[in-house]
Formats: C-alpha cells, structure tokens, sequence
C-alpha cells in the first residue's frame, strides 16, 4: 500500500511538474514546490521594480520596522526553522540552530540598527586648494531589484543575509534557493511575509539550477548575488557581462589551520573537529588542510583522532548526535573520489566511526587523511566533506607557502599563543578572511565582510562593505563660491589661459621658487576670468 501511494505521488509530482524534496538522513518525502517558469521571474521583477520605487524612499527606520517583524518571527518559531532545515539538508538540529538560525537574529539586528549610519552621506574633502569651492558629498542608492542564487550548504543562512542587507537599503529581492534545500525557501518566504511588507517587494522561485542563471540576468534583475561552485559562478559572470550587470560571487574554498608548536593543542583539535566536520564538512570555510609545525605533529594527531572517535554521526532524534547525513549523493560521490585518490597516492585513512548509523541516508563517516601532499585532489581541490588532510611542515614558512598553494582563499586560520606571530602570518595569508584560534565562525559575525581571495569569488556580503554592494555610490558636487560665472579653464581658449593653467602646475608643485612665484602670477590673471562673462 505505502509503495502504491508512493508511485502515485511521484506520477503527480510528475504531471503537475512539481520538485520532490527528500530528507537525505533517511530518503523521507518531506514535501512538493511547484516548478516556476522564466517567464514568471520576468513579471515578478517588472512588479517588484514598481515596488522598489516607494521602498526606496522610505527612511531606514521605516524600513527597519518591517525587518524587525522578521526577526521576531523568527525568534517565536526557531525550534520548527531548526527543525525544517535539518530535515532538508541533513544537518543537526543543533548544527541549524547554531550555524543558522542564531546568527541571522543576531545578523538583522545589526543590519537594521547599523545600515543607517555605516550607509549616511559622506562629505569629501577638498582635494586641492584650487578646488576648495567644490564641495562634495556621496550618497548610496539602491540597486533597485537584486537577484539572489543561493546553496543548499547552509540553506537558510547564506541568502538571508543578502535578502535583509537587500531590503535595509532599499531594494527589492527576487531569491531562488537551492533545489535541494526548497522546503527552507518556503520557510524564508514565511519568515519574510511575517514582516508584512509591501506586495511584490519580495519574490521566492523554485525553478532549476541549469535554468536560473539566465532567467534571472534576462529577467533584468539589477545585480545577482550568487553563492555556488566555481565553473557556475564563471558561466554566470560571463553572461551577465552581456549587459554589463554587476556580480557577487562566493565560490567556495579549500581552507588551510596552521597549527604553531606553541599553540594550545588541545584548543586546536577542538577547533578542528568543529570546523572540519560541522555540517558533514559541507561548509565553504570548512578546514580541509591542517599544517602542522612537526615538533608537535604527532601529539597534535594523536588528540585528534582521540577526538574525533567521541564525534556521534547519525539521525539527529533526541540531540544525542554530533554529525548529521551530507546532503547531496553528488557531493558524497566527490567525497569517495577525493579519499580515493588521496589513497592512491600514498595517504593513509583514519575512519573515526564506521558504525551501522553511516551506512544509512547520505552519511559518511569523519575522515582523517596523513601523509598527504600537494599532488592530491583533497589538498589542491574543494572536498566539501567530512575530510580533512594533515600534513607535517619543517616551518611556518612551508605552510604558509603550501596553504597559499591554492586557487582558492576563501578564509584560513592561525593557531598559536604567540598574537604577534599569529597576525605576521595572517599578514601573508591568501584568504579573504583569517581567524586566529578559531575558524568557520566569522560567517556568523555580520560586522565583517565575507568573501575571498582568487577563484573564491567577487565582491563581499556582509558588513558595511556588504550594505554598500546593495547600493551605487552617487557624488553630488555643489560649486559654493559666489559670483562664479564660468570656470577659469572653460571656453574660448588662448595662450593665456594654457599659460595660466600651465601656471597654477608650476605653483603648486615645482621645486623652483622662482617658477612656483611665476606661476602663481600667471595663475592670477586667468582665475579672475572666472568672474566674467
């Protein structure tokens, strides 16, 4: 009977052209999302740039008042938010709550009280003591409709961020979540209608990731906000060139711990364990490389796999579990692929827990790879899983130098009692982000900005610099000074006015007093043509 109704179910999901979403720890149907077409997002952005315009007037505490229903809502239903993004993505409940739920209350708090200030007009200095009559000042305009493309790592989190920092400053936002994650989609959208705002401000689409790109750049979106891999990420940036439409791309990393021998060791593995294997590994700043100083190599390996056996892997029932499914069998196939690989050429395996658990759903147990090098696919490419390399360094010089071997640099991480010692090599670190005895929580702070170095991707999210990517910067230059009839350099033209321009050159910057004197002479003459008709 179950399985009758079963083929029933996807025979209509089928017709009616709706997405399956399965829960990946057990391969339970948990919901259907109807399938939208490009044609939907080309109205939705039409209707949505209408609605920007009133938005974008609206002062920010207007609007802060809108986004503070959100968080609200938030706050009352975090325990079902948490509950739904385990159940699509694979993740604990407690890996939701801490990863994602908690740090976007605490992100659009920021955003709302701060947007304001970090975002007021800017009066710029003169630049020069002839142009001491211009005054100038920088305002921040909104984009008007941005597109946001998000994963499915950390479904909820990543375009909440961009959606709050996209709404603050005054745009309208179109989102499409990962397929693998829409139930999370249909729980932001509730989230979002919780704050009331004003109709077509904010759309949700489900439509296909081979599809998306196009349909939002030709929808005619205003800028594109994408999270993703890097091969996509190139595609998107090259069609949206077409129109010459602004991009910001976060394409993950394959991030390098540098553990120092005067590091607290037992803080580091701690560290490690924490952001190698939170969320199966699935994070982009997740620790993938660990560069070990060798006086404490084998102590330092000794304590993590100690560690790393105490990880609990399965279905997150009752909280009794440290490490939920992957979420994808793709990115499980990559896994198998990167270990394989790894042990083809030399490297030895630490399986940390093989328990019957793992065998379920997508799981796969917590990995630790030795004697790795640079010619292995887990060092030089994204695993994006419960794997990490380690590998024995001579100096910190060795690996600072093998960390930056890399066409990544998303983020890194220094470990080491010594603070002086710890931000010379952050200093030399080829990552957009570089936490010292800590990793993979700077995401979760939304004072600092989050992007990377190289292939990593484009532009930043959070922070000021993340609100000021929402926004055009518009100068305004105001000539205060009366009785100004034309500026001394405009038409007609005659040698005396190239000598009074050539003249104010030599006053302001020749070495020679009796040329800057001259200069000033011949200055004189051709400003005072200012004045005049």
């Amino acid at each position: 009977m179950e399985s009758g109704l079963k083929n029933a179910l996807e025979e209509k999901a089928v017709k009616e052209k709706l997405t399956t979403s399965v829960n990946p720890a057990t391969g339970e149907v948990i919901g259907y999302t109807k399938e939208d077409a490009a044609e939907d997002v080309i109205n939705a952005v039409k209707l949505a740039r209408i609605a920007q315009v009133s938005w974008g007037k609206k002062t920010f505490e207007e609007r802060a008042e809108y986004i503070f229903r959100i968080r609200d809502y938030i706050v009352k239903n975090s325990d079902m938010i948490a509950e739904v993004i385990s159940r699509d993505n694979g993740k604990t409940r407690m890996d939701a709550l801490s990863t994602e739920v908690f740090p976007i209350t605490m992100a659009i708090t920021y955003y709302a009280k701060n947007a304001k200030k970090l975002l007021k007009r800017k009066y710029l200095k003169a630049g020069n003591i002839l142009t001491l009559n211009k005054r100038s000042y920088i305002d921040h305009v909104p984009m008007g409709v941005v597109g946001i493309i998000s994963p499915w790592n950390y479904p909820f989190a990543i375009p909440f961020h961009e959606i709050v920092m996209a709404l603050i400053t005054g745009n309208a936002v179109i989102l499409k979540v990962a397929t693998q994650t829409l139930e999370v989609g249909k729980v932001i959208k509730q989230c979002i209608d919780a704050g009331k705002l004003p109709e077509n401000l904010f759309s949700f689409f489900n439509i296909p990731g081979y599809l998306a790109g196009d349909a939002f750049i030709d929808s005619g979106i205003d800028k594109l906000f994408f999270t993703g891999s890097v091969p996509v990420g190139k595609k998107l940036m090259a069609k949206a060139a077409e129109r010459l439409m602004p991009v910001s791309l976060e394409l993950g990393g394959n991030d390098a711990m540098i553990v120092c021998k005067d590091a607290d060791i037992s803080r580091a593995v701690s560290g490690a364990i924490w952001a190698g294997y939170s969320n199966a590994g699935q994070s982009c700043a997740a620790v993938e490389r660990i560069y070990v100083e060798k006086e404490i190599y084998e102590n330092f390996i000794s304590k993590l796999k100690e560690g790393l056996k105490a990880l609990r892997v399965g279905i997150d029932n009752d909280f009794n579990v440290d490490m939920g499914s992957m979420t994808t069998e793709n990115q499980l196939k990559t896994v198998k692929l990167h270990i394989k690989d790894a042990l083809e050429k030399g490297a030895t395996a630490f399986v940390a827990n093989p328990t019957d658990e793992v065998q379920r759903g997508l799981f796969h147990p917590a990995v630790i790879l030795e004697g790795v090098n640079d010619t292995m696919l887990v060092m030089q490419q994204e695993t994006f899983g419960p794997v990490v390399g380690v590998e024995k360094v001579e100096s910190i010089d060795e690996a600072i130098q093998k960390a930056n071997n890399s066409t990544l640099g998303l983020t890194a991480s220094v470990w080491t009692n010594d603070r002086k010692k710890a931000h010379m090599i952050a200093s030399r670190l080829e990552a957009g982000a570089v936490m010292i005895n800590d990793h993979l929580m700077s995401h979760g702070l939304a004072e600092t900005p989050w992007g990377g170095f190289k292939e990593s991707g484009l532009g930043r999210t959070h922070s000021y610099i993340g609100l000021e990517e929402m926004t055009q910067p518009r100068v305004v230059v105001d000539d205060i000074m009366p009785g100004v009839k034309k500026n001394m350099w405009w038409h007609p033209h005659d040698k005396n006015v190239y000598d009074g321009l050539k003249g104010a050159i030599n006053f302001l910057y020749s070495k020679d007093l009796s040329e800057k004197v001259s200069g000033l002479i011949k200055l004189s003459k051709v400003f005072m043509r200012t004045f005049r008709n």
